[in-house]
């Protein structure tokens, strides 16, 4: 199976317009401005970064690269390179057009943000912040943890099924009852 980091390579080279381009030079910004982010394939298909959560998401589109802070309403923009998303309560994006230029300091200091946003965040809850893993260790730790937290899903999901389907099944039961009964009397349905 093909690594995030070789999904994202394989993105861009099949992007051989300015979309890949854009592409190329967002994630050559988040890396140098974030070096401990990990590189993740979300969503069948979506580019992200994250350290301590996601950092940003970049997505190309037919006519527009759109790179969405998902924390990004929390985040300073002196520079207003959100152009996108403008209304919500807690998401930002940049849409990049065919032409645009990529303000490289100011998209730098978003990525920063995010990071800092992200472990403020983290050690608010009571958290760590994180260390990039290395590749194999953190393949490792989700096949370790995913096994556990469906089975734990399971075993809370079944019993909350079974009590639904009771109560609607011992009102449906009684009701035709009567009408097999009726049916056998000779009574029209």
């Amino acid at each position: 199976m093909p690594t995030p980091s070789q999904l994202i390579d394989k993105a861009i080279a099949s992007l051989p317009d300015w979309r890949g381009q854009t592409l190329a030079t967002v994630r050559r910004l988040v890396l140098a401005a974030e070096p401990n982010s990990v590189e993740e394939w979300k969503w069948m298909g979506t580019p992200t970064w994250s350290r301590d959560g996601i950092l940003c998401a970049c997505d190309a589109h037919k006519n527009v690269v759109k790179v969405l802070f998902f924390n990004g309403a929390a985040l300073p923009d002196p520079d207003r390179l959100f152009n996108a998303e403008l209304e919500g309560t807690t998401r930002r994006a940049i849409k990049f057009f065919e032409g645009d230029s990529i303000n490289e300091r100011a998209f730098a200091a978003l990525i920063r943000a995010s990071s800092t946003h992200n472990a403020d965040k983290l050690s608010a809850k009571g958290g760590k912040a994180k260390a990039a893993p290395k590749p194999a260790a953190k393949a490792k730790a989700k096949t370790a943890t995913k096994p556990a937290v469906k089975t734990k899903a399971k075993a809370t999901a079944k019993p909350a099924a079974k009590s639904k389907a009771k109560a609607t099944a011992k009102p449906a039961k009684p009701s035709k009852a009567k009408t097999k009964a009726g049916a056998a009397k000779g009574t029209p349905r």
